[in-house]
């Protein structure tokens, strides 16, 4: 995962900063989670926390509901979505052999540590 997206997946904002991005009240908000459509992280306070990618979700939510959708189409076509990602992962998962999956867990490791340098021959574990 890149630091962009693992920064983007971080749920660091309240349901106020949401409401104000989006136009949406808290019913709606919390609506969508009801229905299983966005799923945000709570804090020790039990308070609901969102990520930008959970933004992105109420936002596109909104924009079908906009397009005339109700919940059970948006819901149809998130699980569409999440199947197709799903099984994009498991054809790639298939078409690496296990030595190769632990040294891209590797590469990616030492570059989220900030540890990766290509030209170093300790870092290549193979």
């Amino acid at each position: 995962m890149s630091e962009k997206e693992l920064r983007r997946s971080l749920s660091v904002l309240p349901i106020g900063t949401v409401m104000k991005l989006t136009d949406l009240t808290a019913r709606q908000i919390r609506y969508y989670e009801e229905q299983g459509l966005v799923l945000p992280k709570r804090n020790e306070g039990n308070r609901r926390m969102y990520s930008l990618n959970d933004i992105d979700r109420i936002l596109e939510i909104k924009d079908f509901l906009g397009e005339g959708l109700n919940i059970a189409a948006i819901q149809a076509v998130f699980a569409k979505r999440e199947a197709k990602r799903k099984q994009e992962q498991e054809s790639l998962a298939k078409s690496i052999s296990d030595d190769e999956a632990r040294e891209l867990l590797h590469k990616e490791f030492l570059n989220l540590g900030g540890l990766a340098d290509n030209n170093n021959p300790f870092n290549n574990p193979m």
